[in-house]
């Protein structure tokens, strides 16, 4: 359950997959791709989607190995963990911790109970009147609660947060969440640029031990402020790797986890969120010669674990046409940005050996919009 940043990897280490998708995705033409799973919406279907797929793996010879990418499948792994582990291998944290990690108010009293470095925050409930007045230094940064892009996409567009600089605009933002419903936190702000946002990701296996880690740092996002990630970079950040290991040593955490922190200007690392799953950074990590998704295949498999290297650093990944559109808002000109983007390693969807992906899904799109696409009216001659 995932898109091409999860197939690639894979791919690229000879294992084959199904994906779970619709019919016009970029997964369904990629040569890595040897079937197809309907796709439902994982937020709202998630009864079906998991019927789907439990038919798929009774179907197959020898349980299927599940991987997930995003937030709704991440809560479909951990809900029906029960049923799906009947049928399918897979690794997941436990499951309070993934509500936990999932749900950003219970994050907070978590990181308290556990002494984690994260900004002061405050949850935003527009059910509780009490909420609407902010305890917070100006100025603050206002996120979702859960990662429900058709709740939050009325509030802030694309944007994953919204920045709160005096206390009208937070008022605005406040009326905003009531009219909607939605709950949500907000937090000090840690001054700076998103390039300043860098990233611990490992593998711990069952016996509690890291079976591989790397370090990242963005490049750019789009929106360039509270957006999502369009360039991205591998590092070798010592300080950045420590915490990470011991921020989950704390939380008790096995499996996959991405832990995302900003780097203070005093040089100090604040935690803005763990996420217990695969991302998007496999595919990079992958490029640059660590294939977690292998490794996790081996364990699950039973098979021997490949040689388990470091990351590179410096390689990077674009997903470009999301880059073009945040290269232009922060100022790059086009001809660098092309030249840059031509010699990025990891490119989300595009690739060479596999352009059908990027290629097919566009193909079928207009071949679907033409289709339904309304008849002109007949003009006399």
């Amino acid at each position: 359950m995932g898109d091409m940043d999860l197939i690639r990897p894979l791919g690229l280490a000879g294992i084959p997959c199904a994906a779970v998708c619709a019919p016009d995705e970029p997964p369904r033409f990629s040569r890595f791709t040897s079937a197809t799973v309907p796709r439902h919406d994982a937020w709202r279907e998630q009864d079906a989607q998991v019927d789907d797929l439990l038919a798929f793996g009774r179907r197959q010879p020898l349980p299927p190995i599940l991987y997930y990418a995003g937030d709704p499948e991440l809560s479909i792994v951990s809900r029906y963990r029960d049923a799906l582990g009947e049928v399918f291998r897979f690794v997941v944290a436990d499951a309070v911790l993934v509500d936990d990690l999932m749900d950003k108010a219970r994050f907070s009293d978590l990181a308290e109970r556990l002494a984690l470095p994260v900004p002061r925050t405050q949850a935003l409930r527009p059910r509780d009147p009490a909420s609407a007045e902010l305890s917070l230094s100006l100025p603050v940064m206002v996120k979702p609660i859960t990662r429900d892009a058709d709740i939050w996409r009325p509030i802030a567009g694309e944007k994953k947060a919204l920045r709160v600089d005096t206390a009208e605009e937070f008022e605005r933002v406040w009326r905003r969440l009531a009219a909607g419903g939605v709950d949500a936190l907000a937090q000090e702000v840690v001054p700076g640029p998103e390039t300043l946002i860098e990233s611990y990701h490992a593998y711990v296996d069952g016996t509690g031990a890291v079976a591989a880690e790397f370090t990242g740092r963005k490049i750019r996002t789009f929106p360039p402020e509270y957006g999502h990630s369009s360039a991205l970079t591998t590092t070798a950040a010592e300080d950045v790797a420590a915490l990470g290991r011991e921020i989950l040593r704390r939380i008790g955490l096995r499996g996959l986890a991405k832990v995302d922190f900003k780097r203070a200007p005093d040089g100090q690392l604040r935690l803005l969120e763990v996420n217990p799953r695969f991302t998007l950074w496999h595919h990079l990590a992958a490029v640059a010669g660590l294939n977690i998704p292998e490794l996790v295949y081996a364990d699950l498999a039973g098979l021997p674990r490949p040689a388990v290297g470091t990351a590179r650093p410096g390689v990077c990944w674009s997903m470009p046409w999301r880059d073009a559109a945040a290269a232009r808002a922060s100022g790059v000109a086009p001809v660098p940005w092309l030249v840059w983007t031509m010699r990025c390693e990891a490119k989300s969807h595009i690739s060479l050996d596999d352009p059908f992906p990027f290629l097919g899904g566009l193909v079928w799109r207009r071949v679907a919009k033409r289709r339904n696409a309304p008849l002109r009216p007949a003009v006399a001659p």
